[in-house]
């Protein structure tokens, strides 16, 4: 099971011997897959794609046509990942769930407020402990025009209320643990999907996004 932070949070599995081990383990819980760059550790650029000054390097796939190409079959993860074995993996967003991106700091208070609120938090990744990655369930189709656009993924300074606030919908995607990142560290689980208590719990976003909106225009 893919590693979480912190000795009291820990599985008893260990972590994936390689990041295949983890991709499959993705797609066990219905999670699409699909390869992602990495950071480009002997040669000139500071990631392994074509583009020259990539602005992400590592946490992009590395197929223009990944929203085609996720999958969750084995045999296809396999596959890809034996012919490039340090491939990060890529998950895309808007399917199973969404994802909030926020500054660390941000984060840690948003769990506290969750904490202290008696709710139940979904999976919580970090990323160089600067972002963290709060998953939530997907929107429905149906309520599409009731939120925020996508388009905050490319501009989150439009939204003047909530600094560093991300949401990571349809047609976005995300880093998972544990690929890894231009620093050299991994990301991490800070609160693992991985349960034997059954299906993986995906908070309701409308309540999760009102203690992110809180929390992000908290001044530091």
């Amino acid at each position: 099971m893919v590693g979480v932070l912190g000795g009291r949070r820990r599985r008893r599995r260990q972590k994936p011997a390689a990041t295949v081990d983890a991709a499959l383990e993705y797609a066990a819980l219905g999670w699409p897959v699909c390869r992602g760059a990495h950071p480009d550790r002997e040669g000139p650029r500071s990631c392994t794609c074509d583009r020259l000054g990539c602005p992400a390097p590592g946490v992009h796939p590395v197929s223009a046509a990944w929203a085609v190409e996720a999958s969750t079959d084995p045999d296809t993860i396999r596959r890809w990942w034996s012919a490039a074995p340090e491939a990060n993996i890529i998950l895309p967003t808007g399917r199973v769930f969404d994802v909030f991106d926020v500054p660390a700091e941000a984060g840690v208070m948003a769990m506290a407020q969750v904490d202290r609120a008696g709710l139940r938090l979904g999976p919580v990744a970090a990323l160089d402990a600067q972002r963290y990655l709060f998953f939530v369930a997907t929107r429905s189709p149906i309520d599409e025009d009731e939120w925020w656009s996508c388009r905050l993924d490319c501009f989150p300074e439009t939204v003047e209320d909530t600094p560093g606030l991300r949401w990571h919908c349809r047609d976005s995607y995300v880093p998972a643990p544990p690929s890894l990142l231009p620093s050299g560290r991994t990301v991490e689980w800070i609160r693992s999907p991985f349960s034997t208590e059954g299906p993986v719990h995906l908070p309701d976003p409308i309540a999760m996004l009102s203690i992110l909106v809180d929390v992000c225009g908290t001044p530091s």
